[in-house]
């Protein structure tokens, strides 16, 4: 049970939190079985079984390269996107030395962030953000103005998992490479529902033909697209040096050691054609649901504001604030009526720091801890959102009433 109602499975439409991990897709779970049906065997070993290991992680290489338009030399297989991000910036960073330099912006993920701070502190490194609009947007012009000749890499995301704002990639890049930096992008969140692409094809919410994005690394996450947990993948662009972070065997052009775990990436392959192959049709779809759920909520829920860019954002991503009640009790509410989503704010993970995205958009640090994360892993029924609507009344009506009671006591 989920706090007195029926456990639902997370492909049930209960399960509103593809952003933190998407259910696992059929297609994922067949090939792994698959994998692991032909027994044991190492990809680096010379006998019959260790050939089918890696004939099978190169196929599931080429299959990931041909969905990003990607060379398969391209394609470094990481533990996920947390290792690749750390892969990609200190990586590219000691191996390009350009300068000792970095630009990046104060809404990336932790493991971006926190790789720029290793190189600060280890290396000497100096480090600047651009900023954000209240949208969370970063134009490519104030990237443009913290790129010196020293800079050795920018690496701004995709899209914001938190309030799911899409960035303009190609327009950042032509400011980028102009001045003859590297530029890395985070598109765990964008990759799975957006038409990415590595090479010269074009990606964009709305299916626009934008330029080539130009960008010389990419983070994916295997997760994300319904594939297995644990697996992931750096794209750096052909011929740039990358330092390995693990070191010992020769796997992945020796660009990273350890003994691949082929089942998972066979998985990960699985589940990133399926992704592709539906991402036009899916993306409508979630749009829909998504516009239904925000038009609903900024409607009928008291206090409540949409976080991040109203129209250039995730498909199925919908985020608030809700002024005057906590997104730790809303989100502890939803999960007792069983949705499953996610708190916009830290306190989710058990800090009760405000969020520091919804901060660097403008929010104060008391509406920062209010933020609530719903993100579509398929389109969710009209019944679904109007219980969802029903909660939420609910809890920002509780949570009206405990302020009147507190201050009527005082």
């Amino acid at each position: 049970m989920i706090g007195g109602a029926p456990r639902l499975g997370s492909s049930a439409v209960g399960y509103l939190d593809a952003a933190a991990t998407a259910p696992l897709r059929p297609e994922a779970r067949a090939a792994m079985i698959d994998a692991l049906d032909d027994g044991a065997a190492n990809a680096s070993s010379v006998h019959q079984p260790g050939h089918r290991a890696r004939s099978r992680i190169d196929a599931a290489r080429s299959d990931i390269a041909t969905a990003f338009a990607a060379r398969p030399s391209e394609v470094i297989f990481t533990s996920g996107g947390t290792e690749a991000n750390n892969l990609a910036i200190i990586g590219l960073a000691l191996a390009n030395p350009r300068g000792r330099h970095l630009v990046t912006t104060p809404i990336e993920h932790p493991s971006v962030i926190e790789s720029c701070r290793y190189l600060e502190r280890v290396f000497g490194f100096s480090l600047d953000f651009a900023e954000v609009d209240e949208v969370g947007r970063v134009s490519a012009s104030s990237v443009a103005a913290l790129v010196r000749s020293d800079t050795a890499l920018v690496s701004v995301g995709l899209a914001n998992a938190e309030v799911g704002t899409v960035q303009d990639l190609p327009r950042i890049a032509q400011i980028v490479h102009a001045s003859g930096v590297l530029l890395h992008t985070d598109a765990v969140q964008a990759a799975a529902s957006l038409p990415v692409r590595f090479g010269s094809a074009t990606f964009g919410v709305s299916g626009a033909a934008w330029p080539g994005p130009g960008i010389d690394a990419m983070t994916i996450a295997g997760h994300k697209f319904g594939g297995p947990q644990g697996t992931g993948a750096l794209l750096v662009r052909s011929g740039l040096a990358v330092e390995p972070l693990l070191h010992g065997g020769g796997q992945e052009q020796g660009r990273r050691a350890g003994t691949e775990n082929g089942p998972a990436l066979a998985g990960f392959a699985a589940a990133v054609r399926a992704a592709s192959a539906e991402i036009g049709s899916q993306g409508v779809a979630l749009i829909e649901s998504r516009e239904a759920l925000i038009e609903r909520v900024l409607a009928e829920v008291p206090g409540a504001r949409l976080t991040g860019d109203r129209a250039e954002r995730l498909p199925g991503h919908a985020s608030f604030v809700v002024d005057g009640v906590s997104g730790e009790s809303l989100l502890v509410a939803l999960d007792a009526a069983g949705f499953a989503v996610s708190s916009g704010s830290a306190c989710a993970a058990g800090s009760d720091d405000p969020s520091p995205v919804l901060l660097a958009l403008g929010f104060s640090a008391e509406l920062a801890q209010t933020g609530i994360r719903f993100t579509l892993a398929g389109p969710v029924t009209a019944a679904a959102i109007d219980r969802i609507i029903e909660v939420l009344r609910a809890e920002t009506a509780s949570a009206a009433h405990r302020r009147g009671s507190w201050n009527g006591s005082q």
